[in-house]
């Protein structure tokens, strides 16, 4: 599956904090900018997954469950 997000990164004294704009409070942090990248990430990939989870509890039993790739 393929997903582009927008990442904002700034310095805050030693350390790279990054955050996303598409996914609110999606955000990540190291001390370079490839970990606060990797660290954001790691954190969308969470995100995305709870909600999928959390709203699969929702769906009717006979609801058709089909993936949709956005590239």
């Amino acid at each position: 599956m393929y997903n582009e997000f927008t990442a904002i990164i700034e310095r805050d004294g030693k350390w790279h904090v990054a955050y996303c704009l598409e996914v609110p409070g999606a955000n990540g942090k190291g001390k370079s900018e490839d970990e606060a990248l990797q660290s954001l990430a790691d954190a969308i990939a969470l995100i995305l997954e709870d909600r999928r989870e959390d709203g699969l509890r929702g769906a009717p039993r006979g609801a058709i469950r089909e993936a949709l790739t956005i590239s």
